[in-house]
């Protein structure tokens, strides 16, 4: 999650940056299984920076704006792309700074940091490089990066500075709407050349996956799961092609189809990920016999039991709501293992 367009409040203050993911000092070496990343009281067992030069250098790195050719192994990492953050500091690459959303919201800390990786980019001394409402090429010339990463779609995108920052140093453009946040991750080591960490990070989700697999008890019929916006706008549908939707499909959910006839628009451009909808196509588009919500905010559980728009579904009429936490915004290894948490929770056998 990155999952909705930028004039949204709440959830939209979070885009304006950026949707559904606690780490180490960077002295340390565990690697990711041990890691639960809820809390910055766990952010010790993550996975730290890796100051080993790995081989294969050059190297030629995927982008979506065309392969680029990387001289040596990067240093000096710039994200435009909080979204993306989550996946660099999982593997231990050296991310210097990160653009960042607005502070102090349901989804950041008081540096406009996503809250599941926040603490380990404080402990690193990640920098803030700008508010993702106002990006800057020059703010980010400024850091003096080796290598700059951005989304190519999201509230978070700084694709429009593309040209300008591709003269600043190597920039790759990835997109996460049509990948699982994994095959992002992988991506990603790969680029800076940490791809062990990222076999790392895989087997540990793929291990508790499993563990979560066979604890949970699966609910009857379908699951929708979203992002509601408090303003009262409507939601954002989570799609099978979503981080969120494969995570839950890989446990054994079962999505509910979100018919043709409700289509959204984004001001971030075509998206695989997501299907905005209306508020009155919020009980249409949203048909599962359970609801499971996303990142709520605080007025969200309002929203859904007395707004007409919501309150009138089945799921919420039978009290099958599942309401996740603030940290299962944007799926990263970090929010992804908080994802399992709660979901071994709420449908514990």
């Amino acid at each position: 999650m990155q999952h909705s367009p930028r004039g949204h409040a709440t959830v939209a203050a979070a885009l304006t940056l950026a949707l559904c993911l606690g780490m180490s000092a960077c002295g340390t070496q565990e690697s990711p299984q041990s890691a639960t990343p809820q809390s910055a009281a766990t952010a010790s067992n993550a996975p730290a920076t890796d100051a080993t030069t790995t081989t294969g250098w050059p190297r030629t790195v995927k982008s979506d704006k065309g392969d680029v050719t990387l001289e040596a192994q990067p240093q000096r990492i710039v994200s435009t792309s909080p979204t993306l953050t989550g996946p660099l500091l999982a593997v231990g690459a050296p991310v210097i700074a990160t653009a960042a959303t607005k502070p102090n919201t349901d989804v950041s800390d008081d540096q406009g940091f996503f809250s599941q990786w926040g603490p380990i980019a404080k402990e690193r001394g990640v920098k803030v490089a700008y508010d993702t409402a106002a990006p800057s090429a020059e703010k980010v010339a400024a850091l003096q990066p080796d290598l700059i990463v951005v989304a190519a779609t999201g509230g978070d995108s700084a694709l429009d500075l593309y040209n300008q920052l591709a003269k600043i140093a190597p920039t790759i453009v990835i997109n996460g709407s049509n990948k699982s946040w994994l095959e992002v991750t992988e991506q990603l080591g790969q680029a800076t050349g940490h791809e062990d960490k990222a076999a790392e990070v895989k087997k540990a989700y793929e291990t508790r996956l499993q563990e979560v697999k066979a604890k949970i008890k699966l609910p009857e019929g379908t699951v929708s799961p979203f992002v509601n916006f408090d303003d009262g706008s409507g939601a954002a549908a989570f799609t099978p092609q979503s981080a969120h939707g494969r995570l839950l499909t890989d446990l054994g959910f079962t999505l509910a189809p979100i018919p043709e006839s409700v289509t959204g628009t984004t001001s971030m451009g075509k998206r695989d990920d997501i299907v905005e909808l209306s508020t009155e196509n919020v009980v249409k588009g949203l048909a599962g016999d359970t609801w499971i919500v996303f990142a709520p905010g605080a007025k969200t559980k309002e929203v859904i039991t007395t707004n007409p728009a919501y309150n009138a579904a089945p799921a919420v009429k039978k009290g099958q709501v599942v309401y996740m936490g603030p940290e299962t915004f944007r799926l990263d290894y970090y929010a992804a293992m908080a994802c399992l948490d709660q979901l071994e929770k709420h449908f514990a056998q």
